[in-house]
């Protein structure tokens, strides 16, 4: 289970992830806690602020599909203010929701939200809380950006982790044109990244591999850790 602030969260830094596990067999769900209402409409605009919510759903459940994984679950919390949820209900929902059937591994944003965003370090906290509130889940994940793959692709404003605190970095290359296909669902929020304005060579530099950490954990492995022969980049 991903479990993310905004859609598009899931797309951008572990779309092609997701992909690949659920081309592997693996059952791949996301939790999405708000609609992305505080958003972009899009460079032009493409919908109404009032209709930014329903569209934003309807993007993310275009990217699941593209991505082949299942449809989405929604929450209906406030783009923007997510930091000021109650914790304990938040956390009694994702857990209610994820144990039906409870998933082996949780994939969410760490302390630094990738982008410092409140809404993605929040999110984060309550999907590392309920990996702590429960027995099933294995192994917690979070969404990180080594310091070398921000520099090459000149994305600086990220922020990025040291490389040798990288659990996990995977070669997307073989589900290149899902992941991007997923992004392209995004409509309105594509004016958002720069990088989706640079040559494919660059672009494949920065969303071609994606890195994760893994903060916690009950066993000594889990399904994404076996499978680090096929998963893996050699290069990262």
């Amino acid at each position: 289970m991903a479990v993310f602030a905004h859609p598009d969260d899931e797309t951008f830094r572990c779309g092609g992830t997701l992909a690949l596990l659920a081309r592997r067999g693996v059952r791949v769900q996301v939790l999405t806690a708000t609609r992305g209402q505080a958003g972009s409409c899009g460079n032009p605009p493409i919908c109404s602020r009032d209709a930014l919510p329903t569209v934003r759903e309807q993007e993310l459940r275009c990217a699941c599909a593209a991505l082949g994984i299942l449809p989405p679950i929604l929450l209906d919390y406030q783009d923007g203010q997510l930091a000021l949820a109650d914790l304990q209900t938040i956390v009694g929902e994702i857990i209610a929701i994820a144990s039906r059937p409870a998933p082996q591994v949780i994939l969410t944003y760490g302390p630094d939200g990738v982008s410092g965003h409140p809404d993605h370090i929040a999110i984060g906290r309550f999907a590392a809380e309920v990996f702590r509130g429960t027995t099933d889940i294995v192994s917690l994940y979070t969404l990180a950006v080594p310091r070398s793959a921000a520099e090459a692709a000149e994305m600086t404003q990220l922020r990025s982790v040291p490389d040798e605190a990288i659990t996990l970095t995977v070669d997307i290359s073989a589900v290149w044109h899902a992941k991007m296909a997923a992004i392209r669902c995004h409509r309105t929020q594509l004016g958002e990244s720069p990088i989706l304005t640079a040559p494919e060579e660059r672009q494949r530099l920065f969303l071609g591999r994606e890195s994760f950490i893994r903060p916690e954990a009950r066993a000594e492995s889990d399904f994404l850790l076996n499978a680090r022969s096929s998963l893996e980049a050699r290069n990262p």
